[in-house]
């Protein structure tokens, strides 16, 4: 990196000659060069790249090359950024950021076997560690506007996978290299970058190739399985149908990848929609429940209405939980407690199905601190070794007092929560 560094902030769609028309290319979006960007992250972290060296006894005139930095990469919708009062350029009021957060810094000294880690993230994500790299006025769905401003960001990070960063640290240059780990996506995110089909196909699944019936048949039983490259492949064959098969048999070939890929990502559970994908599950297994659904086939719409005014009121009674309009993470963290299910319990007429009801709960919240937790096997040792146990008696449970709710059908988290956390 040329030592004027200091570039700041650019138009978000250089790297991109001729721009889209129709919306004033200076006001869409800003972003900071990828590598300027890196550059800034590591001399903000030069102190504790240092200590780190001190600390681990390593002589730092001889360590000049051999180190290896993990990046973390998100990118999520900001929802509305709507202006109050009008008046300004004619943009989408919604928001994207693309950012990246250093995750760990090793270095190999020169004859070592092994690569030494100087500086690890210990709060990775928190919004401290987190560096916005490019901010845009786009809307997460609007796949073509997302990709053209996204594809320089690409560009960058594929001509840094190949190449050494020689930078400047305590006095000496040092060469870097770089690993890119896409993991801070939601699951809409990751379909969207990876060419699947939207969160209500068939396919449920982000991490293997599983149908809806075959997740709710077989709950936790799958591998992951997909990857960037064989979605890139599948895409191909999409688009060429080699086989000259028709719409549904090619369908079912690729497995639902049915747009170009666009940018790697890693698989990996967002815990935060676990939760709520969940919760807004066990929401309303808590009302059918207490309409004893289990014994009826298709109650009218009335009925329904009524066993969700009485959950909504009994929550607002004992626990002042408030009814939300759509399911949110502290409701949902709120829902998914035993006393929330003490609560739910004084309405279910039978003995058994409290019985069940109450099992059910305390199986996930065993299972819960695992895929909440930054690093299971340090911070819930047990849970962890029993997560494969406590799955499985979840799902049996499921498939039999629930069957009601999971014949042929299961949501996108249940499965990932039962099949991949594992």
């Amino acid at each position: 990196v040329s030592t004027s560094w200091n570039i700041g902030i650019i138009d978000g769609l250089s790297g991109w000659t001729a721009s889209v028309d129709d919306v004033p290319a200076d006001t869409i979006s800003r972003r900071f060069r990828y590598d300027v960007a890196l550059v800034s992250a590591l001399k903000d972290l030069e102190e504790d790249i240092m200590e780190g060296l001190r600390e681990r006894g390593l002589d730092d005139s001889t360590c000049t090359s051999g180190f290896t930095v993990v990046i973390k990469e998100s990118c999520d919708g900001m929802g509305d950024v709507s202006e109050k009062h009008g008046g300004g350029p004619a943009i989408p009021e919604k928001a994207v950021r693309f950012s990246f957060t250093v995750m760990s810094i090793t270095v190999q000294a020169e004859g070592e076997e092994e690569a030494v880690t100087i500086f690890q993230e210990q709060k990775p994500n928190s919004e401290l560690s987190c560096r916005p790299l490019c901010l845009m006025f786009v809307d997460e769905s609007d796949h073509e506007m997302l990709t053209a401003i996204l594809g320089p960001v690409v560009a960058e990070r594929k001509a840094m996978k190949e190449s050494r960063l020689i930078l400047s640290i305590g006095g000496l240059f040092r060469s870097f290299r770089f690993f890119f780990r896409g993991t801070g996506y939601d699951e809409k995110m990751v379909r969207e970058m990876e060419g699947l089909e939207a969160s209500g196909s068939t396919y449920v699944c982000t991490l293997c190739d599983s149908t809806r019936a075959e997740a709710s048949q077989n709950m936790v039983l799958h591998s992951i399985t997909r990857s960037h490259d064989e979605n890139l492949e599948r895409y191909e064959i999409w688009r060429t149908n080699p086989f000259s098969e028709s719409a549904d048999e090619l369908r079912d070939r690729v497995k639902g990848v049915s747009a170009k890929p666009f940018m790697e990502t890693q698989p990996t559970l967002d815990a935060l929609h676990c939760d709520i994908g969940n919760a807004t599950e066990f929401y309303k297994i808590f009302q059918d429940e207490i309409g004893e659904m289990y014994q009826k086939n298709n109650p009218p719409r009335e009925e329904r209405r009524r066993w969700r005014s009485a959950l909504d009121k009994q929550l607002r009674k004992k626990l002042k939980l408030k009814p939300v309009m759509r399911m949110n993470g502290n409701y949902a963290r709120r829902l998914m407690t035993r006393e929330a299910v003490d609560v739910v319990c004084e309405l279910v007429p039978s003995e058994e199905r409290r019985k069940a009801l109450t099992e059910l709960m305390e199986l996930y919240i065993q299972m819960k601190p695992v895929w909440r937790s930054t690093c299971p096997a340090r911070d819930c040792p047990d849970q962890l070794c029993r997560y494969s146990y406590n799955s499985q008696c979840f799902a049996e449970l499921l498939s039999t007092t629930f069957k009601y709710r999971y014949d042929g059908k299961i949501t996108n988290y249940l499965h990932k929560t039962l099949a991949h956390v594992p």
